[in-house]
């Protein structure tokens, strides 16, 4: 996204220009037909978006193979009597559908947050008269008048100005006020931060009047472009694309073997076959092989992981971003407030500098109650500090508030008998009025200019003392100053932020400070937590905007702090950056809404702007990077256990497919019978879903989670196979004894041998090596163990499930053929993963 640019254009061009180019009168406006006439091509200037209806949102949630893999489960399992895993199955969707819908349709209600920062009345010149009328009727081409406290209702060309200072917060991220001017720009600006005679929708003037003409209005606007992408911007989870890659797969595997079953049973058993009971044993087969526990173990694990993350002061609003956050690879996040402390400090005086130096810069802070100036409250914290105002008595008589044009403010004070004139401001006017020598001039300026290349800030002071009794100043009173010195801040950086960065490094992600600050401070910051060696190597967002899309995307990848980035540019940064890394977005401003909503996943602290909390994933209570680190490796846990329950889930299930669907073949009855396959699929499941408890390797949390699509299919057919292996073992070992004892004996062994594999699978260590299974785990393992060896010995499992009470030799039988599946498995698994 940019702001358009013929705004930018628009800067540089004659006023007398623009007046011809608009058809409107810089002096009288536009007249009431011409402006309703414009008014009705180009609409009324409000934020408008392709909005979408609820019932639009619940739809999407069910366009996934997946998801349709579901319904056709549930509607087989409820044809064939199964009416309570229909039910559960039912439940798993809507699960699925509810948490999606709720994400989407909570990122619709973000229009409304923005319509706040526009006025909803505006002074305009029509038919040479001032007027007030709705801002939703301005159009290109109108003259208002702008006045302290009013929002810009439109994107405007100043004409004329009487000490401007604009609120550019919410499109640039800076806190500083902005003096604008009526001036002709020689060239156009290339950034917001250049364009000191434009001015912006959704900011707002904080000190002046102005008249200016309406350049742009509604959707067109700075504030409508951010609207329109971040309403219009949808982004699909990590989670989202890796399931429904595995989906497709399942579903096209599933089709294509269950015809081949089909047909060879025709061909093989001729006219033996019963077709009514082949197709209910195909559709049990299809059940047996869909992973429909999925959403609950993610869910499961989604809300642990949000729930320790709550512990943290971090609250989850899209719960999938939990896992999601684990994918991270490049994380872009904002210098002010999150890796440094957002508050001024002391840090060193000047050469020479007056001994009184403090005491005098103390005398300059505002008197109010709530100090809200960045270096009034510093000076303030160190004055008291150090006590400069101990059994000293100053009297306030006048002050010169600070004037951006001026740079500088002034307060009369008086002590005793004497009067004395304290200005503070910026050190090269505070030097012009004061008397120097060339040494002390110089040796002052090299002091400045060091603290400049280290990221800190100075302020000069200079006094004036007056003889006899003088109660009143003006600006031509501060002129033959004595120079006192000057005085440098610095933004600290937080110390869990070192911590932080030393964190992030080990868990292989990539930070990028992206900030509308300076270059120079934000240089520094990337030196002083080791982000860069040189300060000089930023990038800043006008440099990146000339550059050819391709060598682009190589500076943001190579630059780890990109500076005085407009939110079209952070926009198109996370955009560049997402075309090969899974990106995480810290913002809080209304310009960081489109590029939050982009994001992978998005964060914002508290305070953040009501948008800003619309678009985002995950709001932090405590502006912390710490918190994030924390936050993505707990991710990790999340989306490891993930991962481990698609390769359970689908090895044991497809090896137990293929043994079944080839052992009917060779036999003229059923191998197994429907019920008993959906009981298989039940009892096996049961300790697969409590893997969302389980604890993980360290080794599996180094790297971001990705969805390895190659690597969890070559681990689901290398370890199926296993599991066709042995389940044919059991088919040849009990073929011959008979219908129901080789049904009940190949139920109980499946079971086992899938139950084993989930603890040797859980790991890539040896299982002795590996973490201890979480009590759950073990827990629900060991019931449904026991349960499927009791089963058929029950009146259930004989009646019911048409089981026969396995002899003691089958037992032994079928107990060895585990432990010696559970040795190959652990034999494979250690080839497997050492190559």
């Amino acid at each position: 996204m940019e702001i358009k640019q013929d705004i930018f254009i628009s800067a540089s061009v004659p006023l007398n220009h623009l007046e011809e180019q608009f058809q409107t009168s810089l002096t009288d406006g536009l007249s009431h037909d011409v402006a309703n006439a414009i008014l009705h091509r180009d609409g009324p200037n409000e934020i408008t978006a392709n909005h979408t209806r609820w019932w639009e949102i619940a739809g999407r949630q069910f366009k996934s193979p997946f998801i349709y893999l579901l319904i056709v489960a549930a509607v087989i399992v409820y044809a064939i009597g199964e009416y309570i895993d229909a039910l559960i199955i039912v439940g798993f969707v809507c699960i699925n559908a509810g948490l999606g819908f709720f994400q989407e349709h909570k990122s619709e209600q973000s229009i409304r947050a923005l319509e706040q920062y526009i006025s909803l009345r505006s002074r305009v010149k029509r038919n040479n008269t001032w007027q007030i009328i709705k801002s939703r009727n301005l159009v290109r081409g109108d003259i208002i008048s702008l006045v302290t406290g009013d929002a810009i209702p439109a994107d405007l060309r100043v004409i004329s100005t009487d000490h401007l200072v604009v609120n550019e917060t919410t499109l640039t991220g800076e806190s500083v006020p902005v003096l604008k001017n009526g001036a002709t720009l020689d060239t156009p600006p290339d950034s917001i931060f250049e364009s000191h005679n434009l001015l912006f929708s959704g900011t707002s003037v904080v000190k002046g009047e102005a008249t200016a003409l309406v350049l742009e209005t509604g959707p067109r606007t700075a504030m409508g472009r951010i609207a329109k992408l971040t309403v219009e911007t949808t982004k699909e989870s990590e989670f989202s694309k890796g399931i429904n890659r595995f989906s497709s797969l399942i579903l096209r595997m599933v089709i294509v073997t269950l015809v081949l079953l089909f047909f060879a049973n025709l061909v093989i058993k001729g006219g033996n076959v019963d077709i009514i009971e082949l197709i209910v044993f195909c559709i049990a087969l299809v059940v047996s092989v869909i992973p429909e526990a999925l959403p609950v173990v993610n869910t499961v694990s989604l809300s642990r992981g949000a729930m320790e993350l709550a512990k943290q002061e971090v609250i989850v609003k899209r719960l999938t971003a939990i896992e999601d956050i684990g994918s991270i690879e490049v994380l872009c996040s904002d210098k002010t407030g999150t890796l440094t402390e957002n508050s001024l400090d002391v840090t060193d005086y000047s050469p020479n500098a007056h001994p009184e130096l403090l005491l005098h810069a103390g005398l300059t802070i505002a008197e109010i109650v709530e100090k809200t100036e960045p270096f009034d409250i510093a000076i303030e914290k160190e004055t008291i500090a150090r006590r400069v105002f101990h059994d000293r008595n100053f009297h306030r008589l006048m002050e010169l508030p600070f004037d951006p044009s001026r740079r500088r403010n002034a307060v009369l004070v008086r002590e005793g008998s004497g009067t004395i004139l304290v200005v503070r401001g910026a050190p090269e006017v505070i030097i012009a009025l004061s008397s120097l020598s060339d040494r002390d001039r110089a040796l002052v300026e090299q002091w400045i200019s060091d603290k400049g290349k280290e990221g800190e800030r100075t302020i000069a002071l200079a006094r004036r003392i007056f003889k006899g009794d003088k109660v009143s100043i003006s600006p031509e009173d501060e002129q033959n100053l004595e120079f006192l010195g000057a005085i440098s801040f610095t933004d600290p950086v937080k110390p869990s932020t070192f911590q932080a960065v030393h964190k992030a490094k080990e868990l292989d992600i990539t930070i990028k400070i992206v900030t509308g600050d300076s270059p120079e401070v934000a240089g520094v910051v990337g030196v002083r937590i080791g982000l860069l060696k040189d300060p000089g190597l930023v990038i800043t967002g006008s440099v990146l905007q000339k550059m050819p899309e391709e060598e682009k995307i190589k500076a943001i990848n190579q630059h780890a702090v990109i500076a005085r980035v407009t939110p079209e540019q952070k926009y198109e940064i996370v955009k560049l950056l997402q075309k090969s890394h899974v990106v995480g977005f810290l913002g809080e401003g209304i310009n960081d809404a489109p590029a939050l909503k982009l994001a992978s996943v998005s964060m914002v602290v508290e305070s953040a702007a009501d948008i800003a909390r619309e678009a985002a994933d995950i709001i932090l209570l405590k502006k912390n990077l710490e918190v994030i680190i924390n936050g993505i490796e707990s991710g990790r846990s999340v989306f490891a256990n993930s991962v481990k329950y698609l390769k359970a889930s689908l090895a044991s299930n497809f090896g137990h497919f293929f043994a079944i669907a080839m052992g009917s073949m060779f036999i003229p009855y059923l191998p197994m019978l429907p019920v008993q396959i959906l009981l298989v699929n039940l009892l096996s499941d049961s300790p697969m879903i409590s893997i969302a408890t389980d604890s993980v390797d360290k080794n599996e949390i180094d790297k971001p989670g990705k969805y390895d699509f190659r690597e969890i299919v070559l681990t689901v057919i290398v370890f199926g196979l296993i599991v066709t292996m042995f389940d044919l073992g059991f088919f040849v070992l009990f073929m011959n004894e008979g219908e129901r004892i080789l049904q009940t004996n190949w139920f109980v062994g499946s079971i086992l041998v899938e139950l084993v594999f989930l603890f040797s699978i859980r790991t890539r260590l040896p299982f002795f090596k590996g973490t201890r299974p979480s009590r759950y785990v073990l827990l629900i393992s060991v019931v449904a163990a026991m349960s499927t060896v009791l089963l058929p010995y029950t009146i259930i499992g004989k009646d019911f499930f048409h089981f026969y009470p396995p002899s003691t030799l089958h037992l032994c039988i079928i107990f060895s053929m585990v432990f010696v599946f559970f040795g190959c498995s652990e034999l494979v698994k250690y080839m497997y993963y050492k190559r």
